[in-house]
C-alpha cells in the first residue's frame, strides 16, 4: 500500500509528487496517468513562457504563486542545465484608447512585485522590437521561454530519485474509500493508498467526482489555435509580443511568442469551446465532452455574455484571414503568406454556475483523506514549484503528521 497516489502527472502533479517527497523522503510515494506518457495533454501543448505575473489579481494566488514560482523556476532550470532564456516581453497598445488598460496593468504588475517592468514609448518599443506597432508599450525584461516538458521530465527524474514511483497506462476509473485505505480502480489494475491528491487538468471535476467531491466547478475545454511564422518571416518578432487585453474576452488574445530551442515564432492562441476534453483538432469531437458543455448553465450565461466576441473568434478559427488581421494589428509586415500552420492546446478553465471564469487556483480538501487541484490554468507551469508548496503544505494541514516537515 502506498502512503500517497498523485492522480495526473502533467507539471503540476508530478511538481506536487516532487514537493512532498522532498519534505517527507520516506513516504511510499506513486504518480498514475491514463496516457503513455507523462505530460501528455496542457504541460505538452502550451507556448512554453515563463510568466512574470502582470495579469493577476494583486493578493490571489495567481498573482504570488506567479512571481515566486517564475523565479523559482528559473533557478531550478540553472541547477538542473535545463535551457531557459529571460527573453523579455512587450505588451502592446496599438491605439491610444487602450492606454488608460495599458497603464492599469503596469500599476497591478507593480503591485504584484514583478521585478523590472517599465511603461516605454513607441521609440524604445521599436527599439526591443523593430517590426512592432504600437503607441505605448510595457516592457517586461524577466519574461522567458522553457520547454515545459523537459521541465516536467526532470521533475519525474527527482521522484525516482526520491524512491517514488510513476506509472503511465493507469487510467482512474474509480475512488473507494474503506475505513483504512483508499483504493484506486485502474485500467491497469487496482493500487491502495492511504492519501490521495489529484491534479487531473482537464478532468479535474470529473476525477473529483469520483471521490465524492463537489460538482462544482465544473472544467470547459477551450481550444486554442496557433499559426507559425515561416522561416523567412522569422526576423519579425524577436521574442514576446502580447497585446492589451481586451475586456470584452476572457482570454489574452492573439500575441507572438518565439519558442526556445527552434527559433519557431508562434502566432495565437485564440479561444473557442472545444468539441472534446482533449480535442486539438476543429473537427474532433466527444458527444459526452461537447453534451457537458452545450448543457452546463455557466457556460450558457458565459456564451450569452460573450457571443459577439465569442463568434469573432469562431470565425477568425476557420478564416486564415480573419487570424492574419489580427496579427498585423501587432506586426503589421507580416503577410497572409508568411503563416503557415502550427500546433494547438487545449486549456482546462473551471467555470462557475453563474457563467464567471474561476480564475484563481483552486485546492480543495475533501474527507480528510483526498485533496483535489480543481483549478490550475496558465500559469501553473510557470508557478509549478510554488503551487507544489502550497500544495504539500495543505496536504500537511489534511493529512496529519505523517505528511508533515520533521521537526
Amino acid at each position: 500500500m502506498y502512503d500517497l497516489v498523485v492522480v495526473g502527472a502533467g507539471i503540476v502533479g508530478l511538481a506536487s509528487a516532487r514537493e512532498v517527497l522532498s519534505r517527507r523522503p520516506g513516504l511510499k510515494v506513486a504518480v498514475i496517468d491514463k496516457e503513455p506518457r507523462i505530460a501528455a495533454h496542457q504541460t505538452g501543448h502550451n507556448s512554453g513562457v515563463i510568466h512574470s505575473g502582470i495579469y493577476y489579481a494583486p493578493g490571489s494566488l495567481k498573482a504570488r504563486l506567479c512571481v515566486t514560482g517564475s523565479r523559482e523556476l528559473y533557478a531550478y532550470c540553472d541547477e538542473r542545465g535545463i535551457p531557459t532564456e529571460r527573453c523579455g516581453k512587450v505588451i502592446v497598445a496599438t491605439d491610444p484608447s487602450e492606454l488608460g488598460r495599458l497603464r492599469a496593468l503596469h500599476r497591478r504588475g507593480l503591485a504584484n512585485g514583478v521585478p523590472g517592468l517599465e511603461l516605454i514609448g513607441p521609440e524604445r518599443l521599436r527599439e526591443i522590437e523593430p517590426h512592432c506597432a504600437g503607441v505605448a508599450a510595457i516592457w517586461s525584461p524577466v519574461t522567458g521561454i522553457v520547454d515545459y516538458v523537459q521541465v516536467a521530465h526532470h521533475y519525474a527524474l527527482d521522484i525516482r530519485d526520491a524512491g517514488g514511483e510513476i506509472h503511465t497506462g493507469r487510467e482512474l476509473v474509480g475512488l473507494r474509500r474503506l475505513s483504512d485505505r483508499i483504493v484506486l480502480e485502474t485500467t491497469a489494475g487496482d493500487l491502495e493508498s492511504a492519501r490521495v491528491i489529484t491534479c487531473a487538468g482537464l478532468h479535474a471535476d470529473r476525477v473529483a467526482a469520483l471521490s465524492g467531491g463537489a460538482r462544482e466547478p465544473v472544467i470547459v475545454p477551450f481550444r486554442g489555435d496557433y499559426w507559425q511564422l515561416a522561416p523567412r518571416a522569422r526576423h519579425l518578432c524577436r521574442n514576446l509580443i502580447y497585446p492589451v487585453p481586451d475586456p470584452s474576452f476572457p482570454f489574452l488574445g492573439v500575441h507572438a511568442t518565439r519558442r526556445i530551442g527552434s527559433g519557431e515564432v508562434w502566432l495565437g492562441p485564440n479561444a473557442v469551446l472545444a468539441f472534446s476534453r482533449e480535442g486539438y483538432g476543429r473537427f474532433q469531437v466527444r458527444a459526452r465532452d461537447l453534451a457537458e458543455s452545450l448543457s452546463h448553465p455557466g457556460f450558457r450565461r458565459l456564451a450569452r455574455r460573450y457571443w459577439r466576441t465569442g463568434a469573432l473568434e469562431l470565425w477568425r478559427d476557420y478564416s486564415r484571414r480573419a487570424f492574419w488581421r489580427s496579427v498585423r494589428r501587432l506586426l503589421p509586415p507580416v503577410e497572409l503568406e508568411d503563416m503557415v500552420p502550427g500546433p494547438s492546446g487545449v486549456r482546462a478553465q473551471a467555470l462557475d454556475p453563474s457563467g464567471l471564469l474561476v480564475d484563481d487556483f483552486v485546492v480543495e480538501a475533501h474527507d480528510g483523506r483526498v485533496l483535489h487541484v480543481r483549478n490550475a490554468p496558465s500559469p501553473a507551469a510557470t508557478s509549478s514549484l510554488a503551487i507544489a508548496r502550497l500544495v504539500a503544505e495543505r496536504a500537511a494541514k489534511v493529512f496529519g503528521d505523517s505528511f508533515r516537515e520533521p521537526g
